[in-house]
């Protein structure tokens, strides 16, 4: 019964492929697993560096989006004032001119109740020397009496 020797001979053939393993085989097995381990936590922090990132995209863009959106209502906020400026300087133009035309009138109108007036003396001295002529039956010489039919004028 060789069970003895046998159990030795396996034993150290196994203490060999144990040898054998720990020298040759395990060494590369170890190594891969380590790449592997550093590729894979490379990996995860590149993602969590990612997702950082891409929140930190996010709020800047929401914050460029706010900041666009205030100056949007800023910039028509000015054109709304200055269209309203424009109105109401229109307004104050319209209203001069309106004002300056009323008095260009008024002045046309006294102008021509003037010439008016100035032809209707003209006919009533008339009048009045064709009235006096007639009542006194004797010529009225206009040159003559020139001075005292202007006061006449003047008066009416």
């Amino acid at each position: 019964m060789n069970i003895n020797l046998t159990l030795i001979g396996q034993a150290i053939a196994f203490a060999i492929f144990v040898w054998f393993c720990v020298k040759y085989v395990w060494p590369p097995i170890t190594e891969a697993m380590s790449t592997r381990q550093k590729k894979i936590a490379e990996g995860l922090s590149a993602a969590d560096r990612a997702s950082r990132d891409l929140e930190l995209a996010q709020e800047k863009a929401v914050q460029e989006m706010r900041k666009a959106k205030e100056e949007a209502a800023a910039l028509i906020e000015q054109a709304n004032k200055r269209a309203n400026q424009i109105v109401e300087a229109s307004k104050d133009d319209a209203r001069k001119e309106g004002e300056k035309l009323i008095e260009q009138a008024k002045a046309e109108i006294q102008q021509e109740t003037n010439r008016a007036r100035e032809v209707l003396r003209a006919e009533i001295a008339k009048l009045a020397i064709a009235g006096a002529e007639k009542i006194l039956e004797s010529s009225v010489d206009a040159a003559k009496h020139n001075e005292m039919l202007d006061k006449l004028a003047a008066e009416l």
